[in-house]
């Protein structure tokens, strides 16, 4: 099927046959036949981890392909052994790191398909849901308000139907969409009958057929024109700057000892090797590596919580969080709504107002809301149908009405419409003009309006939910218009429940504990919220309305968004403000919302949190995913969080000043030693078997300490943290290179052995020591950690009596009264480290 052109300026008839296809949707095995010919809608270039793509990108490095040449280089002098080891170990590195990435990647994988969209779509004549990804041209899809579109396409019928689209045209209010031919010349952001990838509905409801799928669509193009790495988080920018900070003083020290090895004469190969050697051992290769290894390990564990990260870069963010804003419904309440009553203005319960309300929720084909679902719950158990009455129009929800309004034809009096309200107080008693007082329809008084606002007070302050419906009886006509929500009469209340949580005051408190502080942001009225928030101890004093907010500058909101808990009658621009105006004043904050209006709140915050069961736009604005709307999940997510975070941590600051001492060891050592301090093989060797231990990390203990209150990263105290460990193992290197040649006498074979042996055992010893801030003591490592790094330093220690990898390896079996020096050594350096630690750590500074 070719492409369609212009298919914004075709009329309906005439674009379905083109495309072939009907308004039953396609056949099943065709539609199978186009997703194999057009490919998944999607504008990646990849849905899957592709095994033999990372194992490629695993040779990448530049140091890596050195490495071959290098091997290459001794086969050309028939140095048989040492080609093969440098080359077992090369591949060695790449398939442990290969293995460990894959295992990441595909799990990350595995989470994100959990929370793949779907999409409601006509095949073969039946309403189904497919997967967004499976949609082909020709597809008759129906979008809703909270959908994302999944695809071009031509609007085929509409009602009140608006969509965002700032993310194609940069235009940052909602376009009206509706049927109907444009010229084929129209500019794309004046196609008001077409949809586009990308873009996000608003309110309304539409049908559409499809016309154009991932790659082809408008937004599939720009992005392939504008293809580029998606921007780094704070957290990723550090790290990136940190390792090209170590990579450039590796380059100027390696040069320095490349120059030293020339000027002294000694064999080129050999001190190229060494040169390459030392760049792979000094250099983070692996710390990519390991932070997406350590990254997808909590992410894993926080998915078995119930808490599914969509950007592994969240988890630093989630880690760093010191303020949670939230709405209340599901998440400090029980979120199981329930409509307590229906009261006619005097209060009184009433099957009319229960009749009207049922009426609305049950043909209401907008947003589905739990308040709907209540609401028919409660009617079809009390014998309430909708059998004598057809759907004529229905003007959706949004949220600058705040209402629904529904227009039936009742079968008993065809010539009148029936019209009903249903929504928040304020802006359904914005449109009435009468009121129904003892069955009597009268002139709604400013002292009638006066009583209906203390009735909705009181109320709202015993920690109902009150909504209010007004209905209308019109000349029948066959379409309606906003400007008909007007002269309408007050009918009554609705009352709903929703009580808090038993333990929302309990993990309120825990979070307070973990360093969080919990602010409520919510579109409802004031009495009902604070009525929780005393429920579930918040200051109920400390509240700001969305009327006081739109009055206030931003410095002011920048003053008060700090001191205040509960943020009540608040528009969806209002919540993004609230965000950015404690990201200002320097908090690090997380928005937990599921509807559309959360939107532009979850793409502001540090960390966006959604819920599985949310709209599609706002779960994916978000960056976490709660499988239950649960602040208790959400505080055990936090804690894996950090227990991630600072494992992240350990990694870079161990690693970081292990390279830097060494980088030192070998600048000083080189100029003074007759020979190289260690063979490439054996500082390829070293770096290899390093690597156990540091990939174990990810599964290590965290403190209690570590996880009371919010991480986050500085680049400073990780380089205070290098340079001070980084010179306490330079140190002890240059006491071991004096000891083995003034003590020992030692020629070459038993110096490089020696400082092996020691080099490794020092590396090793020093993470147990510096994973904890604590005495190393008090602390258990996790099992793997610790049982990796003692099987490393047994290998280590008995390398050398091996026989035949000792002499593969340059290596010879040291004397007992050396190898117990070399032993003294490495425990003198884990004492002095300890000590070093508590030094470093007073006062709670450090990374």
């Amino acid at each position: 099927m070719p492409p369609q052109t212009a298919f914004w300026s075709q009329d309906t008839a005439s674009l379905l046959a083109a495309l072939g296809t009907s308004l039953q949707g396609l056949p099943t095995r065709q539609a199978a036949e186009r997703l194999r010919v057009h490919g998944r809608n999607t504008v990646e270039d990849r849905t899957e981890t592709s095994a033999p793509r990372l194992l490629l990108q695993q040779f990448r490095s530049p140091l890596v392909l050195i490495l071959i040449f290098g091997a290459a280089a001794s086969l050309l002098l028939r140095d048989w052994l040492d080609a093969a080891i440098i080359l077992a170990i090369v591949f060695g590195s790449t398939l442990l790191g290969f293995s460990q990435e894959y295992r990441a990647s595909t799990a990350v994988a595995a989470l994100k398909r959990h929370l793949a969209l779907t999409v409601k779509a006509m095949r073969e004549g039946e309403i189904c849901k497919i997967p967004a990804s499976d949609i082909v041209p020709g597809d008759i899809i129906f979008l809703a308000a909270g959908n994302l579109v999944p695809a071009d396409g031509l609007v085929l019928e509409a009602r009140d139907f608006l969509v965002t689209e700032a993310s194609l045209t940069g235009e940052s209010f909602p376009v009206e969409k509706r049927h109907g031919t444009l010229p084929a010349e129209t500019a794309i952001a004046g196609r008001t009958n077409c949809v586009f990838l990308g873009t996000s509905v608003r309110s309304g409801t539409a049908t559409v057929v499809v016309v154009e799928t991932g790659r082809r669509t408008a937004f599939g193009d720009v992005a392939a024109r504008l293809r580029g790495t998606p921007e780094e988080s704070e957290f990723t920018r550090g790290i990136r700057q940190f390792g090209f900070l170590l990579v450039r003083v590796m380059i100027a020290i390696v040069l320095f000892v490349l120059t030293v090895n020339f000027v002294l004469e000694r064999p080129a190969i050999d001190s190229l090797l060494f040169a390459v050697a030392l760049a792979v051992g000094l250099t983070p290769e692996l710390l990519p590596a390991i932070i997406s290894i350590t990254l997808s390990a909590g992410a894993r564990a926080m998915a078995r919580g119930g808490v599914i990260v969509r950007q592994l870069d969240a988890i630093e963010n989630l880690g760093s969080m010191d303020i949670l804003c939230t709405d209340k419904t599901g998440t400090l309440t029980k979120g199981v709504i329930e409509l307590s009553d229906a009261v006619d203005p005097d209060g009184q319960s009433s099957q009319d107002v229960r009749r009207l309300a049922f009426l609305n929720a049950t043909f209401e084909t907008g947003i589905e809301n739990p308040l709907d679902a209540a609401i028919t719950a409660a009617g079809v158990p009390a014998g309430m149908r909708i059998a004598r009455y057809d759907k004529i129009d229905e003007i959706p929800y949004d949220f600058m009405r705040k209402r629904l309004t529904i227009m039936l034809a009742d079968r008993e009096n065809p010539a009148q419409h029936l019209v009903v309200a249903k929504g928040a107080f304020d802006n359904v008693l914005s449109i009435c003009s009468r009121i129904v007082r003892n069955g009597q329809d009268i002139e709604l008084s400013e002292a009638e309006r006066q009583r209906l606002n203390d009735y909705y007070r009181v109320q709202g302050s015993k920690g109902f939910r009150v909504l209010a419906v007004a209905t209308r009886q019109v000349a029948a006509k066959s379409r309606y218009e906003r400007s008909d929500e007007t002269a309408m009469t007050f009918a009554g209340f609705l009352l709903f429940s929703d009580p808090p949580k038993p333990d929302a005051r309990h993990v309120i408190d825990h979070l307070r504990a973990l360093g969080i502080r919990v602010k409520i942001v919510s579109g409802d009225n004031r009495y009902v919220t604070g009525h929780l928030a005393q429920a579930i101890g918040l200051d109920a004093r400390a509240m700001l309305t969305g009327d006081e907010i739109a009055a206030m500058r931003d410095e002011s909101l920048w003053h008060m968004a700090e001191r205040t808990e509960l943020f009540v009658e608040v528009d969806p621009q209002q919540k993004e403000r609230i965000v950015r105006a404690l990201q200002r004043v320097g908090h690090a904050v997380g928005y937990l919302g599921d509807g559309i209006n959360d939107a532009p709140s979850l793409h502001a915050a540090d960390v966006g949190i959604s819920v599985d069961q949310a709209v599609d736009v706002a779960r994916e604005s978000a960056d976490i995913v709660l499988m239950q709307a649960d602040l208790d999940v959400l505080r055990r997510g936090v804690e894996d969080g950090r227990r991630t975070f600072a494992n992240t941590i350990k990694y870079i600051c161990i690693t970081t000043s292990a390279n830097f001492g060494n980088m030192v060891s070998m600048a000083l050592a080189t100029p003074f030693l007759p020979f190289l301090p260690l063979a490439a093989k054996q500082i390829l060797l070293n770096n290899f078997l390093s690597d156990f231990p540091s990939i174990a990390i990810s599964s290590d203990n965290v403190d209690p300490d570590r996880i009371r209150s919010p991480q986050r990263w500085h680049i400073g105290d990780v380089q205070r943290f290098m340079v001070v460990f980084g010179l306490i193992s330079s140190l002890f290197d240059i006491l071991t290179f004096v000891a083995l040649i003034k003590l020992f006498e030692a020629g070459q074979t038993v110096f490089q052995t020696a400082w092996f042996v020691v080099s490794l055992l020092t590396e090793l010893a020093v993470v147990l020591v510096l994973r904890t801030r604590g005495p190393a003591w008090r602390s258990a490592p996790s099992r793997l950690l610790l049982g990796t790094t003692l099987a490393v330093c047994g290998i280590a220690i008995g390398l050398p009596y091996l026989q035949p990898f000792a002499p593969a390896f340059g290596f010879i079996a040291l004397p007992a009264h050396l190898l117990l020096a070399m032993l003294m050594v490495a425990t003198g350096y884990v004492v002095t480290t300890e000590i070093a630690k508590s030094w470093f750590y007073r006062g709670g500074r450090g990374p």
